[in-house]
């Protein structure tokens, strides 16, 4: 599976359409990392991690029931998670 999975990224980064190197010009500008951070959020997946756990709680936090007696325990384990990933974020800094 590991091995498909590797052959299928390497398709898709050979496959993908970037411009041609031409022998009287320069090559395609690649954006500096600087500037990579500067026009996008960094790290959108682990901010949009933060958001789904905060709305799973809220809807454990409001729910008519317990959930089999498993609501306590999730909650305590959606705040670590919540927790564990702002830490992360600060260390990005």
């Amino acid at each position: 599976m590991l091995i498909q999975l590797a052959a299928a990224g390497l398709f898709l980064v050979n496959a993908s359409p970037l411009p041609a190197r031409t022998l009287n010009g320069p090559g395609p500008v690649h954006p500096t990392a600087a500037t990579v951070r500067a026009n996008h959020e960094p790290h959108p997946a682990i901010r949009a991690a933060i958001r789904s756990l905060e709305a799973a709680k809220r809807d454990l936090q409001h729910a008519a029931h317990d959930f089999g007696g498993h609501r306590a325990a999730a909650l305590a384990a959606v705040d670590a998670a919540i927790s564990q990933l702002r830490i992360a974020l600060q260390y990005d800094k």
